[in-house]
C-alpha cells in the first residue's frame, strides 16, 4: 500500500471508492443505497457511510430522500446539457489562461498527453478491445494538462468536479465517438501549442456540443427523459 493510502481515514477510503462506483456506473442512476449492504461492500461503519453519502449529496452524485435514506443521482438529457455547459465556462475560460501563461514544459506535456491518448483512441477506431477506464483516464489527464497553466487552483479544482459528473454521463450514454473525437483532441492539441486560443477554445466547444448530440441520439438517456 502506497504511504498517502497508509495515511487515509477510513472515511476518505469510502469517500473515494463510493464515489468511483457512480462515476464509473457500478453504483447505477437511481439505484437505492442501503446501509447494511453498504456497509458490507465497503467495509466501514453506518455512521461513516451517513456521513460520506451527506458529502456525496452536496456534491450531486447522490440524493437524500427525507428519512428514506439515499439513492444514486438520476441522469437525464438535460442533466447532461447543464453539465457540459458548465463544463464549457470553466474549461474554455481555464484554456485561454493556459495557453498565455504556459511555458515549454507545458506544451511538452501537451504534447505528450495527447500522443497516450491518441493510441489508445487509435485502438479503438481500429476495432481493438481497449480498457475504457483508461481511456477516459487518458482523456482526462490530456484535458487537465491543457488547463494546467492557467494559475488558478479553484478553476483547477471547479474543472476537477465538473469534469467527475462529465465522465459518468460519458460512461454511461456518451461512449466513444470514434475518428471525429479523435481529430477534435488532435486539433485542441495543435491550436493550443501553437497559441492559438481562438480556435482552441473553438474546437473545444464543437467537441463538447458534438458529445451532447451523440448522447441526445441514444435510446437509454432519450428513455430515461421520457420517463423522467
Amino acid at each position: 500500500m502506497a504511504e498517502a493510502e497508509k495515511n487515509l481515514t477510513a472515511g476518505e477510503i469510502a469517500y473515494g471508492q463510493i464515489r468511483t462506483d457512480i462515476i464509473f456506473a457500478v453504483l447505477r442512476p437511481d439505484e437505492k443505497l442501503k446501509l447494511e449492504v453498504m456497509r458490507e461492500r465497503y467495509q466501514t461503519s453506518i455512521t461513516t457511510l451517513r456521513e460520506v453519502l451527506n458529502r456525496l449529496s452536496s456534491e450531486g452524485f447522490v440524493i437524500a430522500v427525507g428519512q428514506k435514506g439515499f439513492r444514486v443521482a438520476p441522469v437525464s438529457l438535460k442533466g447532461l446539457m447543464e453539465v457540459a455547459e458548465l463544463r464549457q465556462l470553466v474549461e474554455c475560460h481555464a484554456l485561454r489562461a493556459s495557453i498565455a501563461k504556459g511555458g515549454i514544459d507545458w506544451e511538452a506535456a501537451v504534447i505528450s498527453c495527447h500522443h497516450k491518448l491518441a493510441a489508445i483512441e487509435s485502438q479503438m477506431i481500429e476495432g481493438q478491445t481497449a480498457d475504457m477506464i483508461a481511456w477516459k483516464t487518458l482523456d482526462r489527464d490530456f484535458h487537465s494538462t491543457l488547463i494546467a497553466a492557467c494559475d488558478s487552483e479553484m478553476l483547477l479544482r471547479l474543472f476537477d468536479g465538473v469534469f467527475d459528473h462529465y465522465v459518468r454521463y460519458q460512461r454511461l450514454v456518451l461512449g466513444f465517438r470514434g475518428q471525429e473525437a479523435a481529430d477534435e483532441h488532435l486539433a485542441l492539441m495543435k491550436s493550443a501549442v501553437s497559441r492559438n486560443a481562438d480556435e482552441a477554445v473553438r474546437v473545444l466547444i464543437k467537441h463538447l456540443r458534438k458529445g451532447v448530440e451523440h448522447a441526445a441520439t441514444r435510446g437509454t438517456l432519450v428513455e430515461r427523459v421520457e420517463v423522467a
